[in-house]
């Protein structure tokens, strides 16, 4: 097998073709033989029915020429006679040109008459008949018409009338169902016919078939294989070939196909590797508003009048134009505007073999500017950013320093002086004066338990140990007492879902400060009465609100970041709130009090 398909042989070809031809023309005959005939018989069949209404008017016409020679006969008016007469007469002429239609036909009225030879034998045999009645009944209206008294003549001429037209009636019907008949056979004989040429037509078909089409389908799909075949040795060859070379070739006509829709749709332009412009698109073109722009100018010129600008590109293309280049450069039009390239910079070689540079371009102007804005969007964001870590760090060491100063007071002034006395008054005990010794010991007693309660405050104020003992809830509730006996306001803590799962000590350390914070907040700024801290949780979510009756305040009056004047109690919450990935909620308005509504993740 050679690396081309095989064709069909010349002679075979032209044999099929011959066959083809043959089986179409027999059955263009076969449809043409069949539309005469049924042309044929539809002629004959309208024909066939002329006819035997014809002959079957031509029985009724016998019966009634008949039947008004008897009512003539019969009148004894000779007005009525005369009316009569006249109508026999109409109905003898319409009988005679009836019987003539049969027979003879007539071109004028298009009646076509082709009598067989039995039909022709029994309209030789009926026309005696015909004749006598015809005589008959002209006699008898001439007597009628002469008022002869001839009785005798009349009913001579009555008789004849009568018995022929029976006569006449009975041969008519059977030269009626003569018609009848050979109008069937004709039917029968066109079935045969349509059943042959429909038998044929199907032979044709199923001989063209095995001779032709199932041939060429066999040597059409040989054909189909053998093109397979080849198509893989092409393919394989093209695998083997020189792709560098096909690449090449490939690129070239690919360029050429999509050079005018590139000179629509992108910033292209071709160079020779001395940076001289060959060809340039159009959007090139009015970018830089240089549709008249020299072709053989320098590209350099083309996108900067600067010195500087062109050098740079000058210089890209001397360095770049055997390997290629992507980069970005910053140009300006002729007007003085600054236009950034995003540019591909792709060697090839011309339908002349000659070296050209390619360049594609896209102009990233406002993309430059965004990325421009976003960077200065960005500085002054950092900025800023530093800055409120910067005061927020700044307020931590001064509360730092301010708690510790605060602690070191509390235990200096309290605590300190109470050791101080306890000092003093255990030093001053006299165990030989019991009653002085008992009154100082009573003493010692009740500076000891106040001892002991500054030591508490101290050190609930730092980390309450129902925190870290019991958990938030027992935590919360000890804060809610103690707030409530130190400033005499009504501070309750209400659990609704009965929380007591324990949480990690970061969360709930975060969660007792931030509630601090809230009720604190409502203590010394909203001038409430009445505080309600309410606990409760669903599967994922545990909440906690802090609601006041306090003046509340303007939301939109609310400091959104922390400076040196305050706001850093609100930022802390928001900061904690934050480290337990929690959210915060805070809702106000003037005289309605204050809801500070706090959300955080149990899985």
């Amino acid at each position: 097998m050679t690396g081309t398909p095989r064709s069909l042989d010349q002679d075979t070809f032209n044999r099929l073709r011959r066959l083809y031809i043959i089986a179409l023309g027999a059955i263009a005959i076969s449809l043409i033989a069949s539309q005469i005939l049924i042309r044929k018989y539809l002629n004959d069949q309208e024909n066939d029915s002329r006819l035997v209404n014809v002959a079957g008017r031509q029985r009724m016409l016998s019966q009634k020429l008949n039947k008004e020679v008897l009512l003539l006969s019969q009148s004894q008016s000779d007005e009525g006679s005369e009316a009569l007469g006249d109508t026999i007469k109409t109905t003898l002429n319409r009988w005679e040109n009836a019987h003539q239609l049969l027979q003879l036909g007539d071109e004028s009225q298009d009646f076509i008459v082709d009598n067989s030879p039995e039909v022709t034998s029994m309209f030789e045999a009926i026309d005696p008949e015909f004749k006598q009645v015809t005589d008959a009944t002209q006699n008898f209206l001439f007597l009628k018409s002469t008022n002869s008294e001839d009785s005798v003549a009349i009913a001579t001429q009555l008789k004849i009338i009568e018995a022929n037209a029976n006569s006449f009636l009975i041969k008519m019907d059977e030269i009626v169902n003569q018609y009848d008949q050979e109008a069937k056979d004709k039917v029968s004989a066109l079935q045969r016919v349509e059943l042959i040429i429909t038998l044929f037509t199907l032979l044709v078909l199923v001989a063209e078939f095995l001779i032709i089409f199932w041939p060429s389908a066999k040597a059409m799909k040989a054909s189909i294989h053998e093109l397979m075949d080849a198509e893989e040795k092409a393919i394989r060859m093209a695998k083997n070939a020189d792709i560098l070379s096909q690449s090449k070739e490939k690129s070239v006509r690919e360029l050429q196909a999509l050079s005018k829709a590139m000179d629509q749709i992108l910033l292209f332009a071709r160079i020779t590797p001395e940076g001289y412009i060959t060809h340039i698109g159009e959007r090139f073109s009015r970018l830089y508003k240089a549709q008249k722009f020299n072709i053989n100018a320098k590209i350099s010129d083309l996108l900067s009048p600067l010195e500087n600008e062109q050098l740079t590109i000058d210089r890209i293309i001397a360095e770049n134009k055997k390997s290629g280049w992507e980069g970005e450069f910053k140009t300006t039009s002729q007007t003085g505007e600054e236009i950034w390239l995003d540019v591909s910079m792709i060697p090839f070689n011309s339908t002349e073999d000659k070296p050209e540079l390619i360049l594609i371009c896209m102009d990233i102007t406002k993309r430059k500017e965004y990325m421009h804005q976003v960077e200065q969007l960005t500085k002054e964001s950092f900025e800023e950013k530093m800055h409120q870590q910067k005061v927020i760090s700044r307020q931590i060491i001064e509360n730092q320093e301010n708690e510790q100063n605060r602690i070191a007071k509390d235990i200096h002034d309290g605590i300190g002086q109470m050791l101080t006395g306890l000092k003093y008054l255990l030093e001053s005990v006299d165990s030989s004066d019991p009653e002085k010794a008992e009154v100082k010991i009573i003493k010692l007693k009740e500076l000891t338990s106040n001892i002991i309660k500054g030591v508490r405050t101290a050190t609930f104020n730092l980390t309450p140990p129902e925190l870290k003992d019991y958990g938030i809830v027992p935590a919360l509730t000890e804060l809610t007492q103690e707030l409530s006996k130190l400033t005499g306001k009504d501070i309750v803590l209400f659990n609704k879902s009965e929380f007591s799962q324990r949480l990690d000590s970061l969360v709930e350390i975060n969660l007792y400060r931030i509630t601090q914070e809230a009720i604190n907040n409502a203590i010394k700024y909203a001038e409430s009465s009445h505080i309600i801290v309410t606990v409760s949780h669903s599967q994922n979510i545990l909440s906690i609100i802090v609601d006041d009756n306090g003046k509340g305040f303007d939301k939109s009056k609310l400091k959104a970041k922390p400076d040196e004047e305050g706001g850093m109690g609100l930022t802390f919450m928001r900061e904690r709130v934050k480290y337990i990935n929690g959210r915060l909620f805070i809702n106000s308005s003037p005289n309605e009090g204050t809801k500070v509504t706090l959300n955080i993740p149990l899985t």
